[in-house]
């Protein structure tokens, strides 16, 4: 996929017994400001001011039940009601691979999204779900 050039954003930034801490809009909430919430951030405001998409119909780490295991996503995108894309980000410096790609997909397994894509904000990577099989995109899919 293309590199992410991430929009320009007023995050609001404070720290907290000496923790920085970003307010999350989405969340409605300050939240401590990891390398991987950064990425997070950042990607957020991608698919809303860049891709447009409906902030309304994105939910941000969410608890869903995996067999007997509780999992949070990190970013799903609602259309009509059911997940369509489900995005996993991980802090700069984690590299994209395997084990990252396992973890979407076992989100995949519950809430059966068409897109998959994953970003430490650097690589990003993406497939649309076709007939079972990964289809590798190029660029953030339309929101129509």
């Amino acid at each position: 996929m293309q590199a992410l050039i991430y929009p320009t954003y007023p995050f609001k930034l404070q720290q907290v017994q000496g923790k920085d801490q970003i307010f999350d809009p989405f969340r409605k909430a300050w939240i401590i400001l990891t390398p991987e919430e950064w990425v997070r951030q950042n990607t957020l405001q991608y698919l809303v001011q860049t891709c447009n998409y409906p902030s309304s119909l994105i939910a941000v780490e969410k608890t869903i039940q995996l067999g007997e295991l509780n999992k949070r996503f990190d970013i799903v995108v609602y259309k009509e009601d059911t997940p369509w894309m489900i995005i996993e980000c991980k802090e700069a410096r984690v590299e994209i691979g395997e084990k990252t790609l396992q973890q979407i997909l076992q989100y995949q397994q519950v809430l059966k999204a068409s897109y998959l894509i994953i970003t430490n904000g650097h690589q990003t990577l993406g497939a649309k779900i076709e007939t079972g099989k990964l289809q590798p995109l190029q660029n953030f899919p339309e929101y129509i």
